[in-house]
């Protein structure tokens, strides 16, 4: 049966959400058993009788914080992180899922479970909302600094996730730029333009709004960037939450007309709310790497469970692999 390393004391509010997160997982599929890697102290009394069956603890006291540096990951070898990790290279686990420090996560995925071949820098990819869909959206932090190269790695890479998890049969691709000519954008996506011009499902430049617009079903654009990007949507989200809230309370009218459209802000919500996609899979690495919001509640958790689940089950990796080799010389 398919087994996940999870790291159980990664995370800004301790076990308890993960573990519950967890148990959501359990009683939606069968099909996955769990080695959580943390305080057995802490884990323990935290399963209800019927998972223990499905739950294996592997005890350890040590856990990266969010204040501790990237660098120092594969020092801790003590540490939950380390540990999970190394259940994943040692084929003892298929997946790995945490809510701990995203930068020891990556490191310790990239250089212990190692890169697929024909990888040369592994991509955080996320999910973001549209009207009627999503688009995937990488690197969102991992490469701070790319080449053409790494761009157009992440194009197939992210092509193959829409499709193999997404299930999009022939997802569109785009390159973020400033403007949608050929001739728009720095030295790095101009000749990223070129190497991917050939790509069959690539259709040129996109703009920012068009993440937005349901235009596109993959945006490829470097860590720095897509990470500022990220950002400013969480918070142009959030800010939008609050300005609709202090206006609805500002008459009876508009209370009572939030009341009937109470299923819109409902929808509203799920469509802006990370918890609704779980976290990030880590591409290129050998196994699948699912990296979950330091602020994950119980439900994020669950799908972040649920990615490492699917992409466990798919050929997403093989499928890399073979696209990064035929799209080699184009």
């Amino acid at each position: 049966m398919l087994k996940i390393a999870l790291d159980a004391m990664g995370g800004d509010n301790g076990p308890a959400p993960i573990m519950e997160g967890l148990f959501l997982a359990l009683r939606r599929n069968k099909n996955f058993v769990v080695i959580a890697v943390g305080n057995e102290e802490l884990l323990l009394p935290l399963i209800p009788q019927k998972f223990k069956d499905r739950i294996e603890i592997l005890h350890c006291m040590d856990v990266i914080s969010m204040s501790d540096s990237a660098t120092d990951a594969l020092k801790r070898k003590e540490s939950s992180a380390y540990i999970a990790i190394e259940l994943v290279r040692e084929g003892k686990a298929q997946a790995f899922v945490s809510a701990g420090h995203s930068g020891a996560s990556m490191s310790l995925a990239t250089l212990r479970i190692g890169r697929i071949k024909g990888v040369s820098r592994p991509a955080i990819a996320t999910l973001m909302p549209t009207v009627d869909k999503n688009t995937l959206v990488l690197d969102v932090g991992a490469n701070v600094d790319c080449d053409a190269k790494n761009l157009k790695e992440f194009a197939i890479m992210g092509n193959v996730y829409a499709q193999d998890v997404l299930g999009i049969e022939k997802p569109l691709i785009g390159l973020l730029s400033n403007g949608e000519e050929e001739s728009k954008g720095n030295e790095v996506t101009k000749e990223a333009f070129k190497l991917l011009e050939n790509m069959p499902n690539f259709i040129g430049n996109v703009e920012g709004n068009d993440i937005f617009n349901g235009s596109v079903d993959v945006v490829v654009c470097d860590g720095f960037i897509g990470n500022i990007m990220l950002k400013t949507a969480e918070g142009v989200a959030d800010t939008i939450g609050k300005i609709i809230k202090q206006n609805l309370r500002r008459s009876l009218v508009s209370i009572l007309g939030a009341v009937l459209m109470r299923k819109v802000f409902k929808g509203l919500k799920l469509k802006v709310d990370y918890a609704e996609y779980g976290g990030a899979p880590l591409l290129g690495v050998k196994a699948p790497v699912i990296i979950a919001h330091g602020k994950s509640n119980a439900k994020a958790m669950q799908n972040a469970i649920f990615q490492a689940v699917a992409s466990a089950q798919s050929d997403l990796n093989i499928n890399i692999e073979s696209n990064l080799n035929k799209y080699k010389d184009l």
